[in-house]
């Protein structure tokens, strides 16, 4: 019993130690919670310090504010003013620079009641002059510029009229060179040119010569051609050669023929159509132009209507047109039988 007493009494004077070390603790901890109030109120009257301090500087900030919009329309009242003095001298800065404030405005006074006695002279002259020049400049050099576009398409126009002139020149001279060849073919005594009319102006007066040159200088070579025309001569003597208007119907025939002819060796197209051509030729030439297609038919289709012998000669191909119950039948029929229906034709006519 003794022994389980004193063991008790251990336990007891353990849990009191450790029970005055809990309230030393304790003690310690509520000096500790304290000192941190403590420092927590300082800090949040600090915290109130700078709050009234930041509001403060907020209505100074609104104030400065107010005062820099003041100031900038003041600028601007006074930059106004100077532009409405005009261009001043360059060393308008540094000759007034070290003037006190009263100074410049007895100056100022000064200069104001100086203007007065001008105020029916306009103050921005010196500027207008100095814009209107800048101004000026640049319509110069937009003139320069337009100028040499418009030279450059002058220079491509004259280039484009020469061609065209040229491509006109190369051309008549193909076909009339090709003219005068087909019309010897299909009349071997005969003898034909073609001569390209160009404008004379005979009627312009000594008053309107000068004029009338620089019009022509300025107008396109090309439009000096006015057209083309044919002097033809059936027997090949220089007093018989006539013109166009001058021949007979088979003459004009032809000569129209021969133009064709003469084109289709400059540009050939792939079929002609040729309805009764020979009907207006005589015997031997309606043979020259039966002669001449059939030439040419090794480049060409020719498809020819005719009630003339002679082109069923040089034909390859024929066919028939009857006119029966008042509908047009076409057949294809042999060489002999196109002669018959062109006799059969002739008999009826």
């Amino acid at each position: 019993m003794q022994a389980e007493f004193d063991h008790l009494i251990q336990i007891i004077e353990h849990n009191s130690s450790q029970l005055d070390e809990v309230d030393s603790h304790l003690e310690e901890y509520s000096l500790r919670i304290s000192s941190l109030q403590t420092d927590l109120e300082k800090w949040r009257t600090e915290e109130r310090e700078y709050l009234d301090k930041i509001a403060e500087d907020q209505k100074n900030m609104e104030r400065l504010t107010n005062k820099r919009g003041l100031l900038i329309k003041k600028r601007e009242e006074c930059m106004r003013k100077i532009r409405e003095l005009g261009s001043l001298p360059a060393d308008t800065n540094t000759k007034y620079q070290n003037l006190s404030l009263k100074e410049l405005w007895k100056k100022l006074n000064h200069c104001n009641s100086e203007l007065k006695k001008y105020s029916h002279v306009n103050k921005k002259a010196l500027d207008q002059y100095v814009n209107f020049s800048e101004q000026k400049e640049k319509l110069i050099s937009r003139q320069e510029e337009l100028d040499r576009a418009h030279q450059a398409i002058v220079d491509l126009m004259d280039h484009l009229e020469q061609k065209k002139h040229e491509a006109i020149q190369f051309t008549f001279k193909q076909v009339s060179k090709n003219f005068s060849e087909v019309f010897k073919q299909l009349v071997p005594v005969g003898r034909a040119t073609m001569v390209m009319k160009r404008r004379v102006d005979e009627e312009l007066s000594e008053d309107s010569e000068a004029t009338a040159s620089s019009s022509a200088g300025r107008s396109s070579q090309a439009d000096m051609f006015i057209g083309v025309s044919i002097k033809v001569s059936f027997t090949g003597h220089s007093s018989e050669t006539k013109e166009m208007q001058q021949l007979s119907g088979g003459q004009k025939s032809l000569v129209a023929l021969t133009l064709i002819f003469a084109i289709q060796k400059c540009d050939p197209a792939p079929f002609y159509l040729f309805d009764e051509i020979d009907q207006a030729l005589d015997t031997q030439h309606r043979k020259a132009v039966a002669d001449m297609i059939h030439r040419l038919a090794d480049s060409a289709q020719f498809i020819t209507t005719t009630f003339r012998p002679e082109l069923l000669e040089s034909a390859d191909k024929f066919y028939g047109v009857r006119f029966h119950h008042k509908v047009s039948h076409i057949d294809a029929v042999s060489h002999e039988e196109a002669k018959q229906f062109i006799e059969q034709e002739g008999i009826d006519k």
